[in-house]
């Protein structure tokens, strides 16, 4: 089975792991390519690459601003990503809610078969 491009959607562009690094430095607000390049320890032209990938699928905006490019995130390219996620996020609510029931029924046998010593 052919593998999708990362440039196809959110999904396949965060599966790589320095473009989630890059999304959250963006997170704590706009920054120059220049910051990326020192906050992640990586190759201007490694920092550019992920970036346009970014950009293509829409996670990232940039504005010139004199001789800077400053970038941010556009967290509402991330709503699929959140909307999927918010599904298994209800699944697995639900299980440590049953997980608690079973606790509380534990701890409330081993109180009562631990009696006193009286």
């Amino acid at each position: 089975m052919a593998r999708a491009a990362t440039t196809t959607d959110a999904f396949n562009a965060v599966a790589e792991p320095r473009r989630r690094q890059i999304l959250d430095v963006l997170a704590g607000g706009e920054r120059p390519v220049n910051d990326l390049v020192t906050l992640l320890g990586l190759a201007q032209s490694q920092v550019s690459k992920h970036l346009k990938v970014l950009r293509e699928v829409g996670l990232v905006d940039v504005r010139d601003e004199g001789r800077q490019r400053m970038y941010r995130l556009n967290g509402h390219a991330l709503k699929p990503i959140h909307d999927w996620v918010k599904q298994y996020e209800r699944l697995w609510n639900d299980r440590f809610d049953a997980l608690d029931v079973v606790l509380e029924e534990l701890t409330g046998k081993e109180q009562g078969d631990g009696g006193s010593d009286e």
